[in-house]
């Protein structure tokens, strides 16, 4: 008898998976330690943002990298912790982490950009790339002294490093126990998207000269 739920028993999994990723990913921690370190609502200096970046205007240092930290965290936990259950079920944490970092209920839907989070779950599943991504970031950053740009090219550029790794994992030239799937080309080049988009702000100011540099 064909399943009238339509394979429902075999997506399920999927999307409980996607609703904890997403709780998850919408836990404002630098909004949260902001406010027990007495700086109030970190949404209303600054830039607005619930990231680290907007964090580090408060000038405690030390709050901004716990900010860092735990916003890649939830990226990394939630992707790590879903590939136990399989390749597809880490692709779908990993997504709804950063969805929910960007689009948090708890906060009408108004998130931070996701960079870190990004980067956390590239970590979990392909740490070479997030370790170039990484260094990408601060090449960039050390070069153009933007936040922003810097932040864009890392994430951008994991896809086509993805794939580069893996023709060279075909070709012999790397080990084949480097993690990274081919599927994972896909997800991250969905949330280098993601990440432009919530960065069309900082675009438009890096277009017309009005981006703040850093320092």
């Amino acid at each position: 008898m064909p399943d009238p739920l339509g394979g429902f028993a075999y997506t399920w999994p999927l999307y409980l998976t996607a609703l904890i990723a997403y709780l998850i990913g919408a836990t404002p921690f630098g909004l949260l330690l902001a406010r027990l370190a007495g700086h109030g609502d970190i949404r209303k200096i600054g830039s607005g943002n619930i990231g680290a970046t907007n964090v580090l205007r408060t000038g405690n240092k030390g709050l901004a990298a716990l900010t860092l930290l735990l916003d890649a965290g939830k990226g990394w936990a939630s992707a790590a912790i879903a590939g136990i259950w399989g390749p597809d079920t880490a692709v779908v944490a990993g997504l709804f982490a950063v969805l929910g970092h960007m689009f948090p209920v708890w906060l009408r839907f108004r998130g931070g950009k996701g960079v870190a989070t990004v980067l956390g779950v590239i970590a979990a599943l392909a740490w070479p790339i997030a370790l170039a991504s990484a260094l990408l970031w601060l090449a960039t950053a050390a070069l153009f002294r933007f936040s922003s740009l810097a932040s864009m090219v890392s994430v951008v550029a994991a896809p086509p490093l993805l794939a580069g790794m893996l023709s060279l994992q075909r070709d012999g030239a790397l080990p084949y126990w480097l993690p990274g799937e081919p599927q994972h080309i896909e997800l991250f080049a969905v949330l280098a998207a993601l990440v432009l988009l919530r960065h069309h702000a900082n675009i438009r100011r890096l277009v017309t000269g009005q981006e703040p540099r850093i320092g």
